[in-house]
């Protein structure tokens, strides 16, 4: 089939988690056209050689927290050169290439052109469990932040043909044409299951620059060697600093710390923390303020007992991750994924229910 398929580049959680089913795809002998904005856009690229670059709303962030004004001022600046750009690859697209199905990972710019052109719309990403399906009393403490991020997710990409929502929780879902799926791992953390193991060191992932506090807390404890990533982003070897080790930035490096940790100490995203899970590592999470999908994940992750969910790293809390840490593995033992086939399989049944000549689909 001809697919057009939408990258949303806020982040890289959505082009790394991307570029595994494009792979698929692309194996599969489909023929894809990609579309993806920001950063995602150099990732991408350097793989497929179909890759229009198109712009994209962003997010900026302070002190752990989304500021609102400037997110909003960047983006209206944003669109005064961005979406003449957008009209034009619209009508490239339109002559040069007629997709037969679109697929969006959160992004606004194929899906728009799918329904636009009346094309079925298939939305993989994991931000839809927040509006398909039924959390309980989980978000009781953050109503007000549940709901303006439900209205905000349901507005997206609403009446797609289907949705595959990836997740490490299962909740029960709520609306037709919903699939749940695992989370979509990449082929180098698939490697990592064989060598995971607990090596006694504690993996620290901190992209922000205000967490002086941060470091001090983790030199309190003296006896545990942490291994830091993203504090020191001009960091090009490894320091070691009492117990604290300071790593550059290396993806290989970061999975096999990762699948060989006693536990994780990180943000609320979805990629890592779908990744530890997996690899069953217990993770102390602090999500991101004004981000209500890392929450979610964090308050799943504790109800699961697979860690703990905390406005800040302090003492007490690292001290419970370590202290707790045999009781979250064992959590995590039960947790069962065998890889991506679930969501290849699911996708490919949709594919073919599409291409036998369905417009909407039900699970597969």
């Amino acid at each position: 089939m001809r697919i057009l398929y939408g990258v949303v580049g806020e982040g890289m959680g959505h082009a790394t988690r991307s570029r595994v089913v494009l792979r698929h795809l692309v194996t599969a002998g489909h023929e894809v056209q990609i579309v993806v904005s920001g950063r995602a856009y150099d990732l991408l690229a350097a793989e497929f050689p179909d890759v229009r670059r198109i712009a994209g709303l962003e997010m900026v962030y302070t002190d752990n927290a989304v500021q609102k004004r400037k997110t909003l001022m960047a983006n209206l600046e944003g669109l005064n050169v961005g979406l003449p750009e957008n009209v034009k690859t619209w009508l490239r697209m339109v002559g040069e290439f007629e997709p037969e199905v679109v697929i969006s990972d959160f992004e606004s710019w194929s899906y728009l052109y799918g329904k636009n052109r009346r094309i079925p719309v298939i939305s993989i990403d994991n931000m839809q469990v927040i509006n398909r399906c039924n959390h309980g009393t989980l978000t009781e403490n953050h109503k007000k932040s549940f709901r303006l991020a439900k209205t905000i997710i349901k507005a997206k990409l609403p009446r797609c043909a289907h949705y595959l929502v990836t997740t490490f929780f299962y909740p029960e879902v709520r609306k037709k044409r919903t699939t749940l799926v695992p989370p979509i791992l990449r082929d180098e953390v698939l490697a990592a299951k064989s060598i995971a193991r607990n090596d006694g060191h504690v993996l620290v992932y901190q992209s922000g620059e205000s967490h002086g506090a941060l470091v001090e807390v983790l030199r309190g404890f003296s006896d545990v060697e942490f291994r830091v990533y993203g504090l020191r982003r001009d960091l090009v070897e490894t320091e070691r600093d009492g117990n604290i080790t300071w790593r550059p930035f290396s993806q290989q490096g970061f999975i096999d710390d990762l699948a060989t940790s006693a536990a994780v100490i990180a943000g609320g995203g979805f990629s890592l923390m779908g990744e530890a899970v997996y690899l069953g590592k217990p993770m102390l999470t602090v999500p991101l303020v004004g981000q209500f999908e890392q929450t979610l994940n964090a308050l799943w992750l504790e109800k699961l007992n697979y860690g703990l969910y905390r406005e800040e790293v302090t003492t007490e809390a690292v001290g419970e991750l370590l202290s707790r840490a045999d009781d979250f593995t064992d959590a995590l033992r039960r947790h069962k994924q065998h890889g991506n086939r679930a969501l290849f399989a699911a996708l490919d049944s949709l594919l073919n229910q599409l291409q036998s000549g369905g417009r909407r689909v039900d699970r597969p």
